[in-house]
């Protein structure tokens, strides 16, 4: 693939956690792979209270690689990307250690390097950041990436959309969820339009529903101040399921370009239902509101799930069902495209008890590294026509190298520098997706309580998909 001009990138945040765990590690992994373009330069920066030395920034760049990276910092690899590290404080009052920083940076590499900003920093800094970088003069000819959460409702992704297009135009901007930098949710795209087998039955004549499903075990480790804030619907549901969902349902484009996905994926989010409240559950895990941080009668929901309807030809009367929340019983990536059942049953089948949900399936677990599975009938051994559950599977890991994989952020970060926006959000799509939320946040339903290794609130959860079923839990079927 063409490797990126030469560029100056600019880390906000760069002490933070994202940056520690992904940013950092992730950006040497594309070094060692030979993706990083010829010659760059990454500057990190944070409030002018936490400042470092280059010294300081390249110890602990040093050490997040070696906690969280695929690779260890040693080595010629090691030693060229250490080099390219150097740390320029700054507030917006006093923006000149960052000025010094990326001019000293610019001029080693001649002064022509393009230039990609980070935005590694909680919301509430974001307009302050993009001001910065406006008055400064820096924001010129650069691109910016934008972390979420991309607004809390649709005024204030609105406000947030204004700020940023105040000094970027949206060519410039690249809103990141990780989620769409899998290999197996890109996966999605070869798997409907580059088979004759999958794209004819790609609509509401063959197929009856579709499930998302992205359940974690883990709780709040210690982020109760920014999740009481914000709540599973906020943090997972607007801002990766319903991109997923995008990419799920989106018309083919006229080409594999950036604008034609980026164009068909906001169709999708256009034609999204007003969501109500009798369509959706929102739970609260046992014992939230003993964790340090949170409110005693806290009304956050650690738990959400619910049914979307997209209005357009294709997809007519097909519900779209996603669930995402914390402590709960397995932690899964899953997409299931239930199929239509045949207008005649002609065979008997013999299923187990727990297999009443059985049908046709398309089953895509897109967690790292990811596997797709056809559900289907086929006939057992014996004299009689009698069918019992059968299942292909391709997995990744068996059946393509993983050695030079790319993980979550990096495929994105090396799009960002290319200036391909096929792989984040736009503007439209974002407040498309917030217009549809609106009738949910106003009137949320109830906090219903469910235990901790759960599946989430029951029967309300059930009761969400009648007459389908919830693919998970499945424990026999799980890989």
């Amino acid at each position: 693939m063409t490797r990126p001009d030469d560029h100056v990138i600019v880390l906000f945040g760069a002490t933070g956690d994202l940056a520690k765990r992904k940013l950092i590690p992730g950006l040497f992994h594309l070094a060692r792979a030979g993706l990083l373009p010829d010659r760059y330069r990454i500057v990190g920066s944070s409030p002018i209270r936490s400042t470092l030395s280059d010294d300081d920034f390249r110890k602990h760049a040093r050490d997040a690689v070696a906690t969280f990276g695929l690779s260890e910092p040693s080595g010629p690899a090691w030693e060229t990307f250490e080099q390219a590290l150097s740390f320029g404080a700054a507030d917006p009052e006093n923006p000149a250690p960052l000025l010094e920083a990326v001019r000293t940076a610019e001029d080693f590499l001649g002064g022509r390097a393009r230039r990609l900003f980070h935005l590694a920093v909680p919301p509430a800094a974001f307009a302050s950041v993009i001001t910065m970088l406006g008055d400064t003069g820096l924001a010129q000819d650069s691109n910016v990436i934008v972390e979420k959460p991309f607004g809390t409702d649709l005024a204030s992704a609105r406000a947030l959309n204004k700020t940023i297009h105040a000094v970027f135009d949206e060519s410039r901007i690249f809103r990141i969820d990780h989620f769409l930098g899998k290999e197996s949710v890109d996966n999605i795209l070869a798997l409907r339009f580059a088979n004759g087998l999958l794209e004819p039955i790609w609509n509401r004549d063959h197929i009856s529903h579709v499930q998302i499903d992205v359940p974690e075990t883990i709780g709040l480790e210690g982020r109760a101040h920014f999740y009481e804030g914000t709540g599973a619907f906020r943090d997972m549901i607007v801002t990766h399921l319903i991109q997923v969902l995008g990419i799920v349902a989106m018309e083919p484009p006229v080409r594999l370009a950036a604008q034609p996905l980026l164009d068909e994926r906001t169709k999708v989010f256009e034609a999204l239902r007003p969501v109500q409240a009798a369509h959706a559950v929102r739970g609260q895990y046992e014992g939230y509101r003993d964790e340090p941080g949170v409110a005693p009668d806290s009304q956050t929901e650690t738990f959400a799930a619910l049914r979307l309807e997209v209005d357009n030809w294709r997809w007519a009367g097909v519900p779209f069902y996603l669930r995402s929340g914390k402590n709960l019983a397995q932690r899964r990536e899953v997409i299931t495209i239930g199929l239509r059942e045949p207008p005649l049953r002609m065979f008997r089948a013999h299923l187990p008890e727990q297999d009443e949900g059985w049908g046709n399936k398309i089953v895509i677990d897109f967690g790292d590294p990811g596997w797709i599975a056809a559900d289907f009938l086929a006939k057992e051994p014996g004299p009689a026509m009698d069918l019992g559950p059968a299942r292909m599977t391709f997995r990744y890991g068996d059946s393509f190298c993983q050695a030079h994989g790319l993980e979550g952020y990096e495929p994105l970060i090396l799009e960002a520098m290319l200036g391909d926006q096929s792989l984040f959000t736009r503007s439209d799509g974002i407040e498309h997706i917030w217009d549809a939320s609106a009738p949910l946040l106003e009137d949320p339903p109830p906090l219903q309580p469910y235990a901790p290794g759960s599946w989430g609130p029951e029967p309300a959860i059930d009761e969400l998909t009648a007459p389908h079923h919830w693919y998970l839990p499945d424990d026999r079927r799980t890989s």
